[in-house]
């Protein structure tokens, strides 16, 4: 938890990983590729004193995690999304056995998300319905952009993505994390294109898609896509660090999303391993919309809190103490929100 000023934020970083892009696990020059291209992120976005070195980026291990989440980051609760990329690391990249291992051994602060790929065909259909018993699974994390032989992407709208998709309602899978938005090396642009959530999230409305990193730089059409689809929400991996280096871009991008998709669907992340925690939740909380942009509303502290914990808490039902708790807005289910409370100009 995180207190100033008299007001108490509950935590919930939505978006965490444990990763390994060690040179040992790099099967060919494009696991150097993805994970030198993360380390560029981390550096150019991240403040001085958050920096880390590249040796200490490329694996952290459950204990450090544990430290920068929950001891140094006012983290409550964090839900892992792992990346596989199988065809760049021996291993994958992400480690879901050691935070798998990690989010049974600490139930209370840790959720394990795991991941499908559609073009396992049937044989990841029947590992799907293993990992769902396994794992016990609320969640998934998908690539779109992942390689997997000669190909280089997959769409949510697809035939067989349609036939895992039906498999996760069946199975109680309801939360469906997707990354839509920032290219990596070597990764392809329009493999990340946000346009196939607008038929999944018609088609699928008992699940819910959290589109990490907002679809950015294709936020615009996320925003119409999201405003009216009541189950797709946004997650702000990636988005939050540019507070730091673009604060009027970071500003741009919570008041769109403020205004189209409403403070109910957005969900805080620092993508950790990326990012940690500490300083974005910090930078948040002393964030304002500045007063020249009187397009936008002003963000209010109830709006922050529910950012920062309580939309990821409701989706999860994670408990969160009775005097932290606040009810949903008063919106409209679609369509933009919200105009009638703007900045001064």
């Amino acid at each position: 938890m995180y207190s100033k000023d008299g007001e108490d934020y509950f935590i919930v970083d939505a978006h965490v990983a444990l990763w390994d892009g060690r040179p040992e696990n790099q099967r060919n020059v494009h696991g150097k590729q993805f994970i030198d291209c993360f380390y560029d992120y981390h550096r150019n976005l991240s403040p001085e004193h958050a920096q880390w070195s590249y040796e200490e980026y490329l694996y952290q291990g459950g204990e450090r995690l544990m430290k920068d989440l929950f001891e140094d980051g006012y983290v409550d609760h964090a839900i892992f999304q792992p990346a596989y990329l199988f065809e760049f690391y021996h291993r994958g990249f992400g480690q879901t056995d050691e935070a798998s291992a990690l989010a049974a051994a600490h139930p209370d602060r840790l959720t394990y998300n795991h991941y499908w790929d559609p073009r396992n065909g049937e044989r990841g259909l029947a590992q799907l319905r293993e990992d769902a018993e396994r794992f016990g699974l609320k969640g998934v994390k998908l690539y779109t952009a992942e390689w997997y032989g000669d190909s280089r992407g997959w769409k949510l709208d697809d035939p067989w993505s349609y036939r895992y998709l039906e498999a996760a309602q069946e199975l109680g899978i309801r939360n469906i994390h997707i990354h839509k938005g920032p290219t990596i090396r070597p990764l392809d642009r329009d493999a990340f294109d946000v346009a196939d959530i607008d038929k999944a999230a018609t088609d699928f409305t008992e699940l819910n898609f959290v589109v990490e990193h907002c679809g950015l730089p294709r936020l615009e059409d996320f925003c119409w896509i999201a405003t009216q689809e009541p189950n797709v929400h946004a997650g702000l991996a990636v988005a939050m660090p540019f507070i730091h280096t673009r604060p009027r871009y970071f500003a741009q991008i919570m008041g769109e999303l403020l205004y189209w998709v409403g403070e109910d669907r957005i969900q805080f992340s620092s993508d950790y391993a990326l990012w940690t925690p500490r300083w974005l939740v910090e930078s948040f909380v002393d964030f304002r919309i500045p007063e020249d942009m009187t397009e936008y509303a002003a963000i209010t502290t109830e709006q922050k809190k529910k950012i920062l914990g309580l939309n990821a808490a409701k989706m999860y039902d994670i408990p969160v103490p009775a005097e932290l708790r606040l009810p949903d807005a008063d919106e409209t289910e679609t369509g933009p929100r919200g105009a009638d409370d703007l900045v001064p100009a």
